[in-house]
């Protein structure tokens, strides 16, 4: 069985500080592995060098064959990630924000159906054709999570995901994270619930400021 993500040796410093001390682990394809540790442990720094949206200090990403800094392209088409504030564009409505994402991920096929049952699983349904920035944090990450959820990916990483949502959104999150896994997507998620990671997962990281060790 291939790696579906390989983190090899990736750390991040500012200055003398150690955010991210140097770190290696791998994800299977299919695999959800959850993210935990304190506020500042440093879940945040690891997911966004991951990302490549924080540049690391040391440190390879590769998902499948392809390597972050040499196939950038070719990572991001298969590689999303879900942060804990989105950021929407303010021109676009939500239904604009998921056909932009379809368009530029190449499956506009089917997309009305696709983003339609996504939309209702998450109740957005109704104010699809509102601006994100009139939305509540909780609908802003439903509207995050619907983003993702409307492009192909091998890997995805979620930051603390169920901070905002309700108990039902959880549960329709989870289920949908669960169906991903057995079509083969990773899945790398942080969270502080207690309940998710007693019930959720197939093994656990845990992060201390800026140390990560499997627990």
């Amino acid at each position: 069985m291939k790696d579906s993500l390989v983190v090899h040796n990736l750390s991040k410093k500012y200055g003398d500080f150690v955010a991210l001390a140097p770190t290696n682990f791998k994800l299977d394809p299919g695999e959800i592995v959850l993210l935990s540790g304190r506020n500042g442990s440093g879940k945040t720094t690891l997911l966004s060098c991951i990302t490549g949206l924080i540049r690391s200090t040391t440190g390879t990403i590769k998902v499948g064959r392809f390597e972050l800094s040499r196939d950038e392209l070719e990572v991001r088409r298969r590689l999303v990630f879900v942060p804990d504030v989105s950021r929407f564009y303010v021109e676009l409505t939500a239904w604009e924000h998921l056909r932009f994402i379809a368009m530029a991920n190449g499956v506009l096929v089917g997309f009305a159906a696709q983003a339609e049952a996504i939309l209702k699983d998450f109740g957005l349904w109704d104010v699809r054709d509102h601006f994100p920035h009139n939305y509540s944090r909780g609908m802003q990450l439903k509207l995050g999570l619907a983003m993702a959820f409307i492009r192909p990916f091998e890997v995805i990483l979620l930051d603390e995901p169920t901070s905002a949502l309700d108990e039902e959104s959880v549960s329709i999150l989870l289920d949908k994270l669960r169906k991903f896994s057995q079509h083969g997507a990773s899945i790398l998620m942080s969270s502080h619930d207690p309940a998710i990671k007693t019930h959720f997962g197939d093994r656990q990281l845990l992060i201390e400021n800026g140390v990560l060790r499997e627990v």
